[in-house]
């Protein structure tokens, strides 16, 4: 089913038509001035002009060809050429009815030709905890996976965590100064010990304590890049150690995601990608793409001629490459985090074969990214165009910096869960809602609350923008958060409620009053958001529609008294809307990755 902006706009195209001018100019948007109309289309200046014709006349022209249009009660040309659509009562009830029925998808329109979409989100990495610089790749990420998976694409969303690279050789060489893993350490196939040497505050101290100590020590560091190398040759006690590493971290991994309410379909990580490792390598070489340099071995992919300027250490400015060689292989002969990533590539290929492949990841991965994709359209592991990196801004504090921790640190992400819960706690009971619920169901409604305050603090913003972050700001029951959307929704949950104790139902709609129009055009107007949330890969578009719905509710719900309306249709249609207002804001709200409780 069409939504109503979509009708209207092939009406007028195919108006300009019959006038014998482009009918791709016939855009309509909802109108600047909703107290005169509720949809506009300003192409008649455009078309006019490019044909040195008057575009108040044009206008004129094709407003009288819409002016018996039924769904529409006044087709109005003003100013210089604007032309002005009003819907009919009528028009407007029957779109309502046809989203209250649609359960599924609310009136959002799905994709014509549907798509294998692998989405590559979070990115955790082994050893390290979860902090506050995933959050946003992880939210954006499971709603990007929801959207698409909503408009009828096949999707898998993949963790990709990392689990292959240098951080590998320097928890194996701490591990065994530490003497932690002797039995892993020694040469030969094992067996090796099926219990882990170590715990995840094991993994979590020693980290950091041995990527310090790289840098400060040559020695360790050529130690842990040996280590990595053998690793990655396929050492047995070095791969049993190291699984013991990845099966410790997946279970953290798997508690914060679970608490975010992020699933994957796949949980692979560089690794899975070795098994390519040497096909692809042998297949660069039979190319030509794997080329020497300077005891390393890269793929060129800047285009001839292509440079930029950089700058030496000895101030001199000089012209190289734009964008850099993607680095295959190290002097040392380890694989580089592009490896895996191109070997990814390929390897999706195999698995998946998807259309499409999204990553999102943070923006300053950018030049990465463009040396990857390119790598791989070089080698024809993908189609031009179908890789696709989806950067976003950074999380501040209120000094405009990445956001950290009050001493300075990196704010782990369960902490933050557990005080953005904290807080949603502290609110609740200073709203005195839910004071009179079981302990455990005001635990749950803690728990959403939570998680919609942080969720939509992140997607109400532009993916591609920084935003600041303020949790007292986040949590509050009024204005644009995700806990004032919670409260609407179970507002609207309470009324229907009490409709039902009184033997009532939701009816035909009927529409007649402002604030029902407004509630209807709103209503209609979700399956633009999503379309357009889903062509631009912006999730912001879906909260900008459910906050945009939630306040025509309240003011529908204060101009328009449901319960006690003057008649029983009247109480019925009201109902309906109300109905379909709640339908269509969860499925909002569940596309951006947030639970509504039942009751507050």
């Amino acid at each position: 089913m069409s939504d109503l902006r979509t009708q209207l706009g092939e009406a007028v195209a195919a108006a300009f038509a019959a006038e014998g001018v482009d009918a791709g100019l016939a855009r309509v948007t909802p109108s600047d001035r909703p107290d005169l109309a509720d949809f506009q289309s300003n192409g008649a200046l455009a078309t006019a002009k490019a044909m040195k014709a008057n575009p108040r006349e044009l206008a004129g022209k094709i407003a009288e060809r819409l002016a018996n249009d039924p769904r529409l009660t006044s087709v109005e040309v003003a100013g210089p050429g604007f032309i002005n659509f009003k819907l009919a009562d009528a028009a407007l009830a029957e779109r309502a009815a046809q989203v209250a029925s649609d359960t599924a998808h609310a009136g959002a329109a799905i994709v014509e030709a549907p798509r294998k979409v692998v989405i590559d989100f979070a990115g955790p990495n082994v050893a390290k905890p979860m902090h506050v610089g995933h959050l946003r790749s992880s939210i954006i990420g499971e709603s990007l996976k929801r959207l698409f998976r909503f408009r009828g694409d096949t999707v898998w969303g993949d963790a990709h965590f990392g689990d292959w690279g240098f951080q590998m050789g320097l928890l194996i060489v701490a591990v065994g100064d530490e003497g932690k893993a002797e039995a892993f350490l020694a040469e030969g196939d094992g067996p090796f010990p099926a219990e882990s040497p170590v715990t995840l505050d094991d993994l979590e101290r020693l980290y950091p304590q041995a990527a310090g100590q790289a840098k400060e020590d040559p020695a360790f560091r050529d130690r842990a890049r040996k280590a990595t190398a053998e690793l990655q040759g396929g050492r047995p006690g070095y791969r049993a150690l190291w699984q013991h590493f990845v099966a410790v971290s997946r279970t953290a991994l798997e508690r914060e995601f679970g608490a975010l309410g992020v699933t994957f379909d796949l949980w692979n990580g560089e690794s899975d990608a070795d098994p390519v490792m040497a096909e692809m390598i042998a297949h660069l070489e039979t190319t030509g793409l794997l080329v020497e340099d300077d005891g390393a071995r890269v793929v060129h992919v800047a285009r001839p001629g292509e440079t930029r300027k950089k700058k030496l250490a000895d101030g001199s400015v000089i012209e190289a490459p734009s964008p850099p060689p993607l680095l295959v292989i190290s002097s040392e002969g380890s694989a580089m985090y592009g490896t895996t990533d191109l070997a990814t590539i390929l390897d999706r290929r195999k698995v998946v074969d998807p259309d499409l492949i999204l990553y999102v990841v943070d923006e300053r991965q950018a030049e990465h990214f463009e040396q990857v994709f390119r790598a791989a359209y070089l080698a024809g592991y993908a189609t031009e165009g179908s890789l696709q990196h989806l950067g976003f801004g950074t999380m501040n504090g209120t000094d405009g910096k990445p956001f950290k921790t009050r001493a300075g640190g990196v704010l782990k992400l369960h902490d933050l869960i557990t005080q953005a819960t904290d807080k949603a706690r502290e609110r609740l009971r200073e709203a005195k809602l839910g004071d009179d619920l079981p302990e455990a169901e005001f635990e749950d409604i803690a728990h959403k609350v939570a998680i919609a305050a942080l969720k939509f603090a992140d997607l109400s913003n532009a993916r591609t923008t920084s935003y600041v972050f303020d949790l007292d700001r986040f949590m509050s029951f009024e204005g644009k958060t995700g806990p004032y959307l919670l409260y609407q929704a179970v507002r609207i949950k309470s009324l229907l409620r009490k409709a039902g104790e009184q033997g009532l139902a939701p009816g035909a709609i009927v529409i007649g009053e402002p604030a029902e129009r407004d509630l209807a055009l709103t209503l209609d107007a979700f399956s633009q958001a999503v379309s357009e949330a889903y062509d631009k890969r912006m999730p912001h578009l879906i909260s900008e529609h459910a906050y945009r719905l939630a306040q025509s509710f309240s003011k529908f719900y204060a101009a328009c008294p449901v319960l006690i309306a003057p008649d029983e249709a009247t109480k019925a249609s009201r109902l309906a809307l109300s109905k379909a207002a709640l339908d269509q804001l969860e499925i909002a709200l569940d596309l951006l990755g947030i639970a509504t409780p039942e009751r507050m």
